[in-house]
């Protein structure tokens, strides 16, 4: 019996502006996916296309967030933790599949009642992880674009909320929107 293991990885922990994204991926050995790496080290069209491919793919993959509001109330890390659990479990229940082992990128696991090892640079070790650390990334970044859309003047669609000199002077300018952590330091002071 094949070992089933799911990899679980977040991205937007980073940015002052948006959601946390999380994924969980089980990969299928039988069908495998050329190309998997931590995606920050993917083009985003590279990015697009594994996205699709893990989708069609995967024996099973979701992706979850945590909202500024969230990251406000509980900070970044149990943020992250969170929308972590969440795909887990949307992964579980959208597939009614239980994975044999939880790998998850970083020094932290989510609070799960299933196996769950914690990773350093799991993204560019282990498939699984990789391919979660593509889809939370390629969802969040999609986000940021509608994002973008709803609020021009603050540049989303250029640098996904990251505190980038051009997102500074937006925030400057245009103040805060709905969609900034108030907790994050360049935020908090133009609320001091």
């Amino acid at each position: 019996m094949m070992q089933l293991i799911c990899g679980v990885d977040e991205a937007g922990r980073g940015p002052l502006a948006g959601s946390v994204y999380a994924a969980a991926v089980i990969l299928d050995v039988n069908n495998p996916i050329d190309g998997l790496m931590d995606s920050k080290k993917l083009s985003e069209k590279k990015r697009d296309f594994l996205s699709a491919q893990i989708k069609q793919k995967a024996l099973a993959w979701a992706i979850a967030s945590c909202s500024c509001q969230e990251i406000d109330d509980i900070n970044i890390l149990q943020a992250s933790l969170l929308a972590m659990k969440r795909a887990i479990e949307a992964m579980q229940a959208q597939f009614n599949i239980t994975p044999d082992l939880v790998q998850v990128d970083g020094n932290k696991c989510p609070k799960i009642s299933l196996p769950c090892e914690a990773i350093v640079k799991g993204d560019s070790l282990i498939p699984a992880i990789s391919a979660a650390s593509i889809l939370a990334k390629v969802a969040r970044d999609a986000r940021l674009y509608e994002l973008d859309k709803i609020y021009p003047q603050y540049g989303f669609a250029k640098h996904k909320g990251y505190p980038t000199a051009l997102h500074l002077l937006a925030l400057e300018a245009h103040g805060i929107c709905p969609q900034h952590r108030l907790s994050y330091a360049p935020v908090k002071n133009l609320l001091a």
